[in-house]
């Protein structure tokens, strides 16, 4: 059986602008339930590149389909692929570039949000979820596992046991019981999931810029981090605050009583 790698249709990622300074960006595959072919996910690293630099962007939705967010890996595109071919494929760049991505990711989930799918909800910073949508890592139904992250992020996210459960057994969780395990940061009615998605990512865009970047970068790196060497982390990114516009002008804002005005400076 040859490989079958599809090539990149941009019509695949819809992009657009919910509020200000937020970028949506929403996998399109229906016929294919939103499976992370590599061209749809090329095209998601190439945008993520771009947003990263475009200084009028603080925040970013990844998003699907009413009933499905992502369902996986395209199957079709595994079949009969050789590991050398597996290696050379590139799908591990969607996962280093938003590793890589300096800025606020939130993913709204509604559906299934399943192997890949829900490894790329995970990479994500936020999660808002709908009560009923699904979160699972089926790959061992395959003869697999996880591929993007999944046996590592969900690890630390839930401890062993509940992890083991959901990889081993390819147990799936809803939107309403994954909150109660932190996996997700808010779970709502399914047909508030988008609205409540572009709210938080416009809270988020209405904080300082640099503050937030910083506040990223601790948080994250910290965490793979001694404790101790996370501090120090912590104490340097505020110590640089203290000499931004955006630092002055949150102040000036606290003390007049209005709404600052960051610039990212």
């Amino acid at each position: 059986m040859t490989e079958k790698i599809s090539k990149a249709d941009p019509s695949e990622l819809e992009i657009d602008r919910p509020a200000e300074g937020v970028v949506r960006l929403r996998i399109n595959r229906p016929a294919k339930r939103n499976a992370l072919s590599i061209g749809v996910r090329n095209l998601m690293v190439d945008e993520l590149r771009r947003l990263d630099a475009d200084e009028t962007v603080r925040a970013v939705i990844i998003a699907g389909s009413e009933k499905v967010f992502a369902s996986g890996a395209d199957i079709e595109e595994l079949a009969g692929i050789s590991p050398v071919k597996m290696m050379l494929r590139g799908a591990d760049k969607i996962w280093g570039a938003i590793a890589a991505f300096k800025k606020p990711l939130v993913a709204a989930v509604r559906g299934a949000a399943f192997g890949g799918g829900f490894e790329l909800a995970m990479n994500c910073d936020l999660i808002v979820a709908g009560n009923n949508a699904k979160f699972g890592l089926p790959e061992a139904r395959l003869g697999l596992i996880p591929g993007g992250g999944g046996t590592q992020r969900l690890i630390r996210l839930v401890g062993k046991h509940l992890a083991m459960d959901m990889l081993m057994t390819g147990r799936v969780m809803s939107g309403a019981e994954a909150v109660s395990h932190a996996i997700v940061s808010r779970s709502v009615d399914d047909d508030q999931v988008e609205t409540t998605a572009v709210e938080v990512a416009a809270a988020i865009a209405s904080m300082a810029p640099l503050a937030i970047r910083l506040i990223k970068d601790a948080a994250l790196n910290g965490a793979d981090s001694p404790l101790s060497a996370g501090i120090a982390l912590e104490r340097s990114s505020i110590q640089i605050l203290f000499d931004s516009d955006d630092y002055k002008e949150g102040m000036s804002a606290f003390f007049e009583k209005r709404s600052p005005r960051f610039t990212g400076r």
